[in-house]
């Protein structure tokens, strides 16, 4: 009897530095650069306004590419995720973002790329960002900015 076929060899996905595996596929670690299309699996994480007006920058983005929905400013619609970071200050921005971090560790069969929210039109530097984003710097199902993790590298 041939064995040879019965058994076939699992395929070896290698990372890099920049990638993990997640769900049977290479993923980035890190956000960089403009994001144009998402798997299945993939969530679009960008800073809103609370009434939803989608548009301008990732906002803008969100409702023409990836599901968001015009009036919706907070949450889930389609394959995007809605941060407000309009409203207020720091401490204002906050409350959404640990709302968007239990979301991610609930959501585990989801992978989220979260932009460099609130570091456009909103005016914020990602300095002032970046802390909101610490607890999810090492979840294996959120990929943050660069810009980002430099942060939490230099404030070690």
């Amino acid at each position: 009897m041939n064995l040879k076929g019965l058994f076939k060899r699992k395929k070896v996905m290698e990372c890099n530095e920049d990638q993990r595996l997640f769900n049977g596929k290479l993923r980035p670690k890190y956000v960089s650069g403009i994001i144009d299309k998402l798997a299945k699996d993939e969530i679009f994480v960008f800073g809103s306004n609370l009434d939803g007006y989608h548009g301008g920058g990732a906002a803008h983005l969100a409702f023409k590419k990836f599901g968001a929905v015009w009036g919706q400013g907070v949450g889930l619609h389609g394959q995007s995720y809605a941060i407000p970071t309009m409203h207020g200050g720091v401490s204002a921005i906050k409350p959404y973002v640990d709302e968007f971090i239990a979301f991610a560790r609930a959501h585990t069969e989801l992978y989220f790329y979260v932009t460099r929210i609130g570091c456009g039109i909103a005016g914020f530097k990602d300095s002032d960002i970046a802390p909101l984003f610490a607890d999810a710097a090492n979840m294996e199902n959120v990929a943050l900015p660069r810009s980002f993790i430099a942060y939490y590298a230099e404030s070690r």
